[in-house]
């Protein structure tokens, strides 16, 4: 290829920005419809005479359907492409939330729920597929801080979008509203879609298939990639890291306030500390990761921090006007360590399996998040408040201990393929 032609078709950084934006505004998406019905609970639970229970099994629903639908939607990205299966997922969405919007009753809400664990089951390995296939490797560490302050801030907006229209014009509306952002961005999405996939695609963002090499070797099993250490550790931290965060978001600023008398207008402050640090965390972890080597070092400093914070809230008597502080440098650890993390899944993933190596090992975010309510609950109602930050810390740590493995694992797989060649 002469070096002309090599620019030619070289990304440049007008085009990996529109693509980081695109697949940014697709992924805070996703992160705003893992709330949407939490923040309009109160509503919900007096309109059809609800339990807590029963509106927390609604969440339960959305989890178990989201981790059991990324791992298999890893496979369909690698076959089909990254780009209808976006599409799909923000249909799902626009479904989901006229399945809500609607509902008569109890179970219609599930099938909603439901609905909305389908279109969120893909974003991970959606979106990782076209970062690393569309963006050059010395932007991707800024890239993938971008698309994390994008889900950060889609947390953060769900609250305040349908609690706001919910009070204007009801609960019923306010989810019809999301519905059609997701429909909006769809349609972006769409506009998109040849830029997105890298190459012409059909009406539906499917790509073309590009002809096959002649020289190629034998197919490897689709399933082939399981057998990598470094995948199933992956696996594990994203498990460990679920739990650790899941405890936080739910039960964390409860536990906080019982322990050392915080306000309750304090108490909600928490968590917004939280989840504003982590999003300014991550911009300064895009820089470090930009060099590879400081991924490990990132990881076991960031979540040393949120380890650490940890332990003082459940051990040490703090003035009120701590404990926000404290949410805040632990959500700072945990936005630094993200870029870092990311590029670590990307050196687990073999060539040709990054869809279904990222469904995988991000299946385990939504198996831990649905886990960590129950046993941080349990603790709740038999008045450990100081146990759930102990058991926060102890999962805080045990990430940096399984982030070291997953490096060592991708390295000693990396070295194996290069002598194999």
């Amino acid at each position: 290829m002469s070096a002309a032609s090599a620019s030619a078709s070289a990304p440049s950084r007008r085009d990996d920005a529109r693509i980081v934006g695109v697949v940014s505004l697709a992924h805070g998406c996703s992160h705003f419809f893992h709330l949407i019905v939490a923040p309009i609970f109160p509503w919900l639970k007096v309109s059809f005479d609800l339990s807590w229970s029963q509106l927390g099994l609604l969440m339960t629903v959305f989890f178990l359907v989201s981790g059991v639908g990324q791992a298999l939607a890893g496979f369909v990205v690698d076959r089909i492409g990254a780009v209808p299966v976006m599409l799909a997922s923000l249909a799902a969405f626009v479904l989901a939330t006229l399945a809500i919007a609607t509902a008569p009753g109890y179970p219609m809400l599930a099938v909603g729920l439901a609905l909305a664990g389908l279109g969120n089951a893909a974003f991970h390995p959606v979106d990782y597929s076209i970062l690393n296939a569309r963006i050059a490797t010395p932007r991707l560490a800024h890239a993938y801080s971008v698309h994390g302050i994008a889900g950060s801030l889609g947390w953060a907006a769900a609250p305040v979008f349908l609690v706001g229209l919910t009070q204007l014009a009801g609960w019923r509306v306010a989810v019809a509203g999301a519905g059609a952002l997701a429909a909006a961005i769809g349609l972006l999405v769409w506009h998109e879609r040849a830029r997105l996939a890298g190459r012409p695609v059909g009406a539906f963002g499917v790509v073309r298939a590009a002809p096959a090499s002649a020289h190629a070797g034998p197919a490897e099993s689709s399933l082939a990639f399981l057998r990598l250490p470094a995948v199933w550790m992956s696996f594990v931290f994203f498990f460990t890291m679920a739990i650790s965060f899941g405890g936080i978001q739910t039960f964390g600023p409860e536990s906080a306030g019982a322990l050392h008398g915080v306000e309750p207008r304090w108490v909600a402050l928490c968590l917004t500390a939280y989840m504003l640090a982590s999003a300014a965390g991550i911009v300064v972890g895009g820089f470090v990761a930009s060099d590879p080597r400081r991924a490990e070092p990132a990881i076991a400093v960031g979540y040393g921090l949120g380890a650490a914070g940890a332990l003082v809230l459940g051990t040490v008597a703090l003035p009120a006007w701590a404990v926000p502080v404290l949410f805040a440098a632990m959500g700072a650890g945990s936005g630094v360590a993200g870029p870092s993390r990311d590029l670590l899944v990307r050196r687990a993933s073999p060539p040709g399996a990054t869809g279904r190596v990222y469904g995988t090992v991000y299946s385990g975010l939504d198996a831990g998040m649905a886990i960590a309510p129950l046993g941080f609950g349990w603790l709740m109602d038999h008045g450990h408040p100081a146990v759930v930050w102990i058991g926060i810390a102890v999962f805080q740590a045990l990430l940096i201990l399984t982030a070291v493995n997953v490096g060592r694992f991708a390295r000693s797989a990396v070295g194996a393929t290069a002598a194999a060649r």
